[in-house]
């Protein structure tokens, strides 16, 4: 497989994953808003160091599960059920909640990188997350575990993470009161995101039958 190919579903897989406001987008936003972009961008750096570290452990631990298959199969049914419910629970269930208000108080940008690096260190769902997600590129044959495929990937998601949060940086002032990023609303991309996860395994799951 091509490692530009294997960088872009890196990037395109972490982006996605990043896209619903949570604890790390939301705070690059209120730095950049409060601080200016400078340090929103620190910030942002630090979580990316720690995302590519936890990345790359999570394709090591895909590796290591892509070579006992039966455990994948087992693996690839609790999270068939556990995708669904999930976005049961936030396409039917979810209930509209205020936007949490997070305090960003002065600090430099070398502290902000370091806080970046604490509060993705804290934040360990793309561990499983991008192990399951490589597990699932590998099936369809658009990813290896040769070295410079995963290297490449890494890149990819770490690269998508920093991306979105970008984004967020530069235009959550501007979209902040906007339909979009209403709770309602993103509980809904939240449901689709999983909703479609949920049918990629089912997808995986028919093929090993």
């Amino acid at each position: 497989m091509n490692i530009t190919v294997i960088f872009f579903l890196g990037l395109i897989i972490a982006l996605v994953g990043v896209i619903p406001p949570g604890l790390l987008n939301m705070t690059a936003a209120k730095v950049s808003l409060k601080e200016g972009y400078n340090r929103g961008i620190a910030f942002s750096v630090g979580v990316c160091f720690i995302v590519f570290l936890q990345t790359y452990i999570a394709a090591m631990f895909a590796r290591y599960l892509n070579n006992h298959r039966d455990v994948v199969e087992i693996l690839q049914r609790v999270a068939f059920v556990i995708f669904i419910l999930i976005t049961i629970y936030y396409l039917l269930l979810a209930k509209t909640s205020p936007k949490p208000d997070i305090e960003a108080h002065t600090r430099s940008s070398h502290s902000r990188f370091f806080q970046g690096m604490f509060l993705s260190a804290i934040n360990v769902f793309p561990i499983p997350y991008q192990a399951y997600m490589t597990i699932t590129i590998a099936t369809f044959g658009w990813f290896n575990f040769e070295k410079i495929s995963i290297i490449s990937y890494v890149s990819g998601a770490t690269t998508g993470t920093f991306v979105m949060l970008y984004f967020y940086i530069f235009f959550f002032d501007k979209i902040k009161n906007k339909a979009f990023t209403s709770q309602k609303n993103m509980n809904y991309i939240i449901g689709a995101i999983t909703g479609i996860v949920a049918g990629v395994t089912l997808i995986n799951i028919l093929m090993d039958l």
